[in-house]
């Protein structure tokens, strides 16, 4: 649904990671995208300008910390900084994919909790409230002690296959066990049973062996994950489906990284078709026939709405 905030102390504001899903974002809301300018000096450095008035206003700020994430990642930071130096009322930060998720834990010694890092560097920067979509760990909710709304993919992704496979025998697949909460709730929203795929290394150099736990056969499975990077464990799962005696093999992921063999990895698999969400801009080498994009940004204005106009924000996590 439209929205009307033309005159209204409301701003938008994009940097560079994904331009047009900021730019979808305001058309929805019904505002101009703010002006401002990102200028690199010769050294490398980043220099921004907002180039109007947003004293007193509620600004949101929309950008992926998504490759090359350090730039990304420093263009934010520096942006929240000259948005509370001119004065305005709330700054909010939109993070449609939040780089770094990964770094959620000490898995081993001596290793950084960059996921909470990046959380305190937004906050220490004057950032006041984050928005972000499907973290890949969601105790990463806790990392910040400012408000955090934290948005889910899932009913986007699950009414595109409820109405693309109408009739089908379904089942939803977890490619691991870290997912099966995730694979639970599209489950629940089309109304069918989830499998598992268990890895294990019998022991090193030994190519892992897949077991299928739950029945498979003679249905179409869709693959359920929160990223897909280099794609290998959810070409391997869909070809390991396939082997089990799946009919068809569908993907879906909130955060399409994309990165180093991903493309030829979907082109050359068993999965029919990977269905995306518009949280990081694909690059045209990553645009796929097999690749189809769902745009978050009706769900991201809904949001920027309700927290603007100091209305409840949990109905959108159903």
């Amino acid at each position: 649904m439209p929205y009307h905030y033309a005159d209204s102390k409301l701003k938008i504001f994009s940097l560079n990671s994904n331009y047009p899903l900021a730019q979808e974002i305001a058309e929805i809301m019904g505002v101009e995208l703010g002006k401002s300018s990102v200028k690199h000096f010769s050294d490398g450095e980043i220099q921004i300008s907002i180039e109007e008035s947003i004293r007193g206003c509620d600004v949101f700020i929309v950008q992926s910390t998504s490759a090359p994430v350090n730039e990304h990642l420093m263009e934010l930071l520096i942006m929240v900084d000259a948005v509370k130096r001119a004065s305005a009322r709330t700054v909010n930060v939109v993070i449609p994919y939040y780089g770094y998720a990964r770094q959620d834990r000490k898995a081993k010694a001596r290793e950084p909790i960059t996921a909470k890092l990046v959380a305190n560097l937004l906050e220490t920067a004057g950032a006041t409230r984050v928005i972000v979509l499907d973290l890949h760990a969601p105790q990463i909710q806790g990392f910040f002690d400012i408000l955090i709304d934290h948005l889910m993919a899932v009913p986007l992704l699950s009414e595109y296959f409820n109405n693309k496979l109408v009739g089908e025998d379904i089942v939803v697949v977890s490619p691991d066990h870290g997912g099966v909460t995730r694979a639970r709730k599209m489950a629940e929203r089309l109304k069918a049973p989830i499998a598992i795929i268990d890895k294990r290394r019998p022991k090193p150099n030994v190519a892992e062996v897949m077991n299928i736990v739950g029945n498979v056969e003679g249905k179409v499975c869709i693959l359920i994950d929160d990223i897909i990077d280099t794609a290998g464990t959810i070409t391997i799962g869909a070809n390991a489906l396939m082997e089990a005696g799946a009919k068809d093999v569908y993907a879906c992921c909130s955060h399409p990284v994309l990165s180093g063999p991903a493309i030829e990895r979907i082109e050359n698999s068993a999965i029919k078709e990977l269905v995306v969400t518009n949280t990081i801009q694909l690059s045209e080498e990553k645009l796929s026939p097999k690749i189809k994009q769902l745009s978050v940004a009706n769900l991201m204005a809904d949001a920027i709405s309700r927290v603007y106009e100091n209305k409840s924000v949990s109905t959108l996590f159903d």
